[in-house]
């Protein structure tokens, strides 16, 4: 594995809701294998630059490379990319007409055009990897929220991905679920599977990231190792908003 291969290059990203600007001059580099956390305070627009990565949004201005390609322009299919780039929501998306299994074994037919078998063996095995193979024909309204989760980690993994975006994936969770959450993610991180995360989990941010992005009001106000944005930041607003969210 080439772990200096940039997977996703974003030059001078802007994103505007009518008047109201969103995203400001984003330039960030991810490269394979890295767990890169974005922190900051609500709607300094962290979620909008996730759903731009993954064309749930249309940038304003700029542009996403993802291996070299723009985004918007240099990509076959859009269901494919998004097969390649996952993404885990903040309130889960599954479907609740399916049950565990087929919300796994649905998208890699109808995405990745593999066979039933194929789809059911690969579906399996990461429903065990996340803890739920026992839950498999359960439907969603059945499941806890962090067990909701852990099967959209898995139906995101059964699609082969590249990377997976995670959209503050614990924060619709009871405070008990939000550990089985978390446990899943750190053993992905682990393996080296390329993971961009919005979160309001600080620890993760700091123990599990290879890098950690600050953002405040629409622009990247800082970009650094866990062990600087944590133990000397750069940047007084960095500073605020960590003395803030930890308390001290």
């Amino acid at each position: 594995m080439n772990t200096n291969e940039t997977v996703f290059e974003i030059k001078h990203l802007q994103k505007q809701f009518g008047d109201h600007e969103v995203l400001r001059d984003i330039n960030m580099t991810v490269r394979r294998g890295e767990v890169v956390s974005i922190i900051g305070a609500s709607g300094s627009g962290k979620s909008t630059l996730l759903r731009c990565v993954n064309l749930l949004e249309t940038p304003s201005d700029g542009e996403i490379l993802y291996k070299g390609q723009n985004i918007q322009t240099g990509i076959p299919s859009l269901s494919r990319y998004r097969a390649e780039v996952g993404m885990v929501f903040q309130q889960f998306n599954l479907f609740n007409n399916m049950t565990v299994l087929q919300n796994c074994v649905s998208p890699q037919k109808l995405v990745l055009g593999r066979g039933n078998n194929e789809a059911l063996e690969t579906a399996r095995h990461f429903l065990k990897k996340v803890g739920m193979e026992q839950f498999i024909n359960a439907k969603p309204r059945q499941l806890s929220g962090g067990q909701k989760q852990r099967v959209a980690i898995a139906r995101a993994l059964s699609m082969s991905p590249e990377v997976i975006l995670f959209d503050e994936p614990t924060s619709a969770l009871d405070p008990e679920m939000v550990g089985e959450v978390l446990s899943v993610m750190r053993s992905l991180a682990n393996e080296g599977l390329t993971m961009l995360v919005v979160t309001h989990e600080m620890s993760f941010a700091r123990d599990v990231s290879n890098r950690v992005v600050f953002m405040d009001q629409g622009v990247i106000e800082e970009d650094n190792s866990p062990e600087v944005i944590f133990n000397n930041p750069e940047k007084q607003r960095t500073r605020e908003f960590l003395s803030r969210v930890l308390g001290n």
